[in-house]
């Protein structure tokens, strides 16, 4: 899919659900509350990307960059965020439970509210 089929889609309300995504470049899109479980976007581009309340249950962002993305109340249950860039990110109020986050890039990160054990903070890179 291209970007312009993807703003599409989520504009006009359709499920990306398991949609083929990787590498997209999708830098600064809106994609509040889309849907995109269990979506692939390996090393995607979503950097500055809204993705507020977005569902994202069990989406691969394997080395994603989301540097600065707007991720408050999105639900990341079971995403595989290994070596994403959350740099910056809001995360706040956001699902991480069960998501993989070894080896995410977290530091500036807002965690306010996000549910997100020690354990899984603790693989994570905050340098």
């Amino acid at each position: 899919m291209t970007r312009d089929e993807i703003l599409a889609a989520v504009r006009e309300g359709h499920s990306l659900q398991g949609a083929n995504l990787r590498r997209a470049n999708l830098c600064g899109a809106d994609l509040y509350w889309a849907n995109l479980y269990g979506a692939n976007l390996q090393g995607a581009v979503l950097r500055e990307a809204v993705l507020r309340e977005a569902v994202l249950c069990g989406a691969d962002l394997y080395g994603a960059d989301l540097y600065g993305a707007d991720l408050r109340r999105a639900n990341l249950y079971g995403a595989d965020l290994r070596e994403a860039d959350l740099r910056e990110a809001d995360l706040c109020g956001a699902d991480l439970q069960e998501a993989d986050l070894r080896g995410a890039k977290l530091r500036g990160a807002y965690l306010l509210g996000a549910h997100v054990n020690d354990d899984q903070l603790k693989r994570a890179d905050w340098s």
